[in-house]
């Protein structure tokens, strides 16, 4: 599902226009970006969290030339589902 669909179903299934679904998605993101950048921790109850991660420093090699690289450590999104979101998918591996 691409964002135009996204946004075309939430638009019908809560009876308000495109454009204002769009307005309404376009500020969640910025508001968890915004926030995300700000180290902070975004929990939405029944969804999961998000929040940013420390990637450590590692070693690489380019497998063309077998050159070792370093890669330096860097900060990273990341999303954990909550363990209702968890137990929905559970029910219909079964």
């Amino acid at each position: 599902m691409n964002n135009k669909e996204f946004v075309g179903k939430l638009a019908h299934r809560n009876k308000m226009s495109v454009a204002e679904t769009t307005a309404v998605v376009d500020g969640l993101v910025e508001l968890l970006t915004d926030r995300l950048k700000e180290n902070d921790q975004i929990n939405i109850s029944g969804f999961g969290v998000f929040e940013v991660k420390m990637r450590r420093e590692r070693i690489s090699v380019n497998p063309k030339t077998g050159q070792r690289m370093l890669i330096p450590p860097k900060i990273v999104p990341a999303f954990r589902p909550s363990s209702k979101m968890k137990d929905k998918f559970k029910d219909n591996e079964e």
